[in-house]
Formats: structure tokens, sequence, C-alpha cells
């Protein structure tokens, strides 16, 4: 009987590290989106000084950059912020033995990168 118990508390203790791990991925994820945004935004106002500094007379960006790294940040917010909420759900569901899986982080993290790379296509395909 003390035998079933101690395995089942390691089973439990596993479960809530697995729920840790995967909510410190989702916030790696969330920060790299983040960073890369920040990068973005930065390339693009290097590129903006490049060109006056040069004395170009027309822009070496047409400002898209800059609206793109605003938008990659706030998605890395996003992600942080629903990434903790299915977190709490998780240990919610978890402390009361009545877990239930959810892809909706998945699919949102997916639809969004999906469409981003859409728009790059297209993007990049218009500048050839």
């Amino acid at each position: 009987m003390a035998q079933d118990a101690e395995k089942n508390e390691i089973d439990r203790t596993r479960e809530y590290l697995a729920n840790e791990r995967t909510f410190l991925a989702w916030m790696r994820t969330s920060i790299a989106l983040m960073g890369f945004g920040f990068v973005i935004v930065k390339f693009s106002l290097f590129l903006k000084q490049l060109s006056l500094f040069l004395k170009t007379t027309h822009s070496v960006t047409s400002g898209y950059s800059g609206i793109v790294g605003v938008i990659m940040v706030i998605i890395g917010i996003l992600i942080a912020i629903l990434s903790y909420i299915q977190y709490q759900k998780n240990n919610k569901q978890l402390k009361n033995q009545s877990f239930k899986p959810s892809s909706a982080m998945p699919l949102f993290t997916t639809c969004i990168i999906a469409i981003g790379g859409i728009v790059l296509i297209f993007y990049l395909l218009s500048s050839i």
C-alpha cells in the first residue's frame, strides 16, 4: 500500500514538472518572438539611418519591417500571457485529477506563424 502511494506521488510530481517544462518552452517561444521583433525594428531603424548617412535619394526600406517587428513583439506578449493561463489551467486539472489536453495554444501559434510565413512569401515575391 505504501509503495503504491509513493509511486502515485512520483507520477503526480512528473506530471507537474512536465506541465512546468511545457510552460517554460512556451515562454522561450514568446521570448524568441519578442527578441526577433526587436531585431527587425532595430534593423529597420539602422537601414533608415544608413540611407540618411549615405544621402541616398530613395528610401532603403518601405517601412513594413518596423510594423512587422512590433507585431512580432505583440504576438510574443500574447503567447506569454496565453501560456501562463494554459499552465494554470493544467495545474488545476492535475490537482483535481481531471486533466483534459487542449490544443488551443499550439493551434494559435501554428496559425500565427503560418499566416506570417504566407505574408512573408508574398512580400518576398513582390520584391523579386
